[in-house]
């Protein structure tokens, strides 16, 4: 088995689901909220396709269009049995500093939710690793589990978010050919810390860079990094699922 463990399965990328779902067969796949309208849309999918689960949250683009009515969206649906997590949440600078103060009271808010609800925490970290740092270690979150989404900042970060109980999404980031920081951080860090993911429809791996990208294609991620570590893609492939079943309280699935 493998786990795809973040994706966004929505109808503004996909009109042919069913084959792609199909596709994973009886692999499991994660798919991550951005906002009230696709939050809709994962607990439709979840609702509709046996091997999919999802996490909520309000993604720090989506910020401008933000109402307090979407977070009681979330509450409303947190105890859903396949929602797994609050996310995709955290700071962006990168479009953006202007709304710097209201992303990170929405994120904070999120934050509040997830331990309250005591669901693993989908964190988007961009230009802005320091700052997204800082509020997770001044949460307090407890025994909250964290998942270092498409995590691109350094080694040393790595290690530090570590501490705090996260793990990191690696994707097809690690395949492309100028990708040589996340290659060192995944020859370094020890594979129990590791989760595959896809970020589709986003950042397709080689050889299909230029392409659609959806989970299956995660086989792509856990083969590079089988090549990094000189290991066995089936290993890879094993303990990632196990990391997954344990970073996301996914009961039942193995």
């Amino acid at each position: 088995m493998v786990i795809d463990t973040h994706c966004h399965l929505f109808k503004d990328y996909y009109n042919d689901l069913d084959e792609v779902i199909k596709r994973m067969g009886n692999n499991i796949i994660i798919v991550s909220g951005t906002s009230n309208e696709t939050n809709i849309e994962v607990i439709e999918l979840c609702n509709k396709y046996k091997n999919v689960y999802g996490t909520l949250g309000i993604h720090p683009t989506e910020i401008d269009k933000y109402k307090e009515s979407d977070l009681l969206f979330i509450v409303e649906n947190i105890n859903n049995p396949k929602i797994v997590g609050i996310g995709e949440i955290g700071l962006d600078y990168y479009w953006t500093k202007e709304n710097k103060e209201i992303q990170k009271e929405i994120f904070k808010k999120q934050l509040d939710l997830a331990k309250r609800y005591n669901k693993t925490i989908v964190i988007h970290t961009r230009e802005a690793i320091m700052e997204t740092y800082n509020i997770l270690k001044e949460a307090n979150l407890n025994n909250n589990k964290i998942v270092m989404h498409c995590y691109s900042g350094s080694l040393e970060m790595a290690k530090e978010f570590i501490k705090l109980g996260a793990m990191l999404g690696i994707g097809g980031v690690v395949t492309f050919k100028n990708a040589r920081n996340i290659v060192e951080i995944v020859k370094v860090i020890s594979l129990d810390k590791i989760l595959l993911e896809t970020d589709s429809p986003f950042l397709t791996p080689e050889p299909y860079r230029s392409k659609r990208n959806e989970p299956k294609n995660v086989l792509l991620v856990a083969k590079k990094i089988a090549e990094i570590k000189g290991i066995d893609v089936n290993e890879i492939c094993c303990i990632t699922t196990k990391n997954a079943v344990c970073q996301f309280d996914l009961k039942g699935v193995m």
